[in-house]
């Protein structure tokens, strides 16, 4: 094997492999990269079995080839190298030569031959195929991925949902029991015969891929057991998560008995404030409302107490409710600056529901606490 690629192409397809190869070092085989080479370009594939990326690079292919070799080495190397060139071959079996302008490296490989088969490449995977823009699919990851359980016992939470809606629109859920994300987008079409669950890490890594492919378009498809994200230069597969998720719809309040609405920003940077003397294990904070006023509070016994009083558009009786503060400011973080927040409120032990105005198709309800 021989071939010639541009160091900031490899740089770029040896980065998004990092996140998925093995690390806890249970197979040797699965740190690394396996690359293959023929026609025009160079294949770079990874899996830690869960979840699994193929990356296509244009390269000068002088012989064909397929070895693996360390990926993190792999991309250390390149990374540092200041070549706009670099060449790979392996010329001496168990080697691979990295030439880079002066720089000659050699790495210890590993038999292709004992790198593990993935559902990537060959014939079009059968499942439901979802057409969809990049920054769409980017964008609802981003609205539900922080409510993911991270408990390891409680798998059936430890992704993100992916169903259709009442009114057949793309919908992603995602719960770890105290809070709770939902997001919905119109796509050009959804077939989707049941609800599926996405693993955190697989979508975690979709979303770097997501982030090079820009405004361009992706195919999502989703068939029994994995689900698949193709696009020109990358396919990507993750097994889905086994379980059954609970039934989100009872948690979402039907009607609120009042409502504030305030300034993102203004919320944000004040639980930002209190937050920094909360409990550090439970984060909670107060939250006192009024006619136009909120009040946002925190006590430690050991540290002290705080409290800021912001403007806000609420008519209704005086309510006070405790929240864990993190997963206010998570939420938050998701709606964009200078977005207007509707906080509805039930009662003092019942969940808040948060909407903002510049996305009202997405909802997060939240659990009190006691303070």
């Amino acid at each position: 094997m021989e071939v010639s690629v541009k160091r900031d192409d490899l740089v770029r397809g040896l980065h998004l492999v990092q996140g998925v190869v093995e690390r806890r070092n249970t197979m040797p085989i699965l740190a690394n990269v396996l690359l293959e080479c023929g026609g025009e370009s160079i294949a770079l594939t990874a899996t830690d079995l869960e979840v699994g990326l193929r990356r296509q690079v244009e390269a000068q292919v002088k012989k064909k080839g397929v070895v693996t070799v360390n990926a993190r080495k792999l991309y250390e190397i390149v990374s540092e190298v200041v070549a706009e060139e670099i060449v790979l071959k392996a010329a001496t079996a168990g080697w691979l030569e990295v030439l880079a302008g002066r720089s000659k490296f050699k790495i210890v490989t590993l038999d292709a031959k004992d790198f593990p088969q993935l559902p990537l490449g060959g014939d079009a995977p059968k499942g439901a195929p979802i057409c969809l823009a990049a920054g769409t699919l980017r964008e609802m990851i981003d609205r539900t991925i922080f409510a993911v359980s991270t408990d390891e016992t409680r798998l059936n939470l430890s992704g993100v949902f992916v169903t259709t809606s009442d009114s057949g629109q793309l919908r992603m859920v995602a719960t770890d029991g105290h809070r709770l994300a939902v997001v919905d987008r119109k796509v050009k079409e959804v077939k989707l015969p049941r609800g599926v669950i996405l693993p955190r890490k697989g979508l975690q890594e979709a979303r770097k891929l997501l982030d090079e492919l820009g405004d361009g378009e992706v195919t999502l498809v989703v068939s029994e057991k994995d689900a698949r994200i193709t696009t020109p230069l990358v396919a990507f597969f993750m097994r889905l998560v086994e379980g059954e998720f609970p039934d989100y719809r009872q948690v979402i309040p039907s009607a609120p008995r009042s409502t504030a609405k305030i300034n993102r920003d203004d919320l944000l940077a004040a639980l930002r404030r209190m937050s920094l003397l909360a409990s550090e294990r439970s984060r909670g904070v107060k939250l006192h409302f009024e006619k136009g006023q909120l009040t946002v509070s925190a006590s430690n016994p050991d540290q002290g107490e705080a409290a800021e009083d912001l403007d806000v558009s609420f008519a209704a009786d005086p309510v006070t409710i405790g929240f864990n503060a993190r997963y206010v400011i998570d939420v938050l973080n998701a709606h964009g600056e200078g977005d207007v927040v509707e906080i509805g409120l039930t009662d003092e032990v019942g969940p808040g529901v948060i909407t903002g105005s510049q996305d009202p198709e997405y909802t997060y309800v939240v659990m009190p606490m006691r303070l």
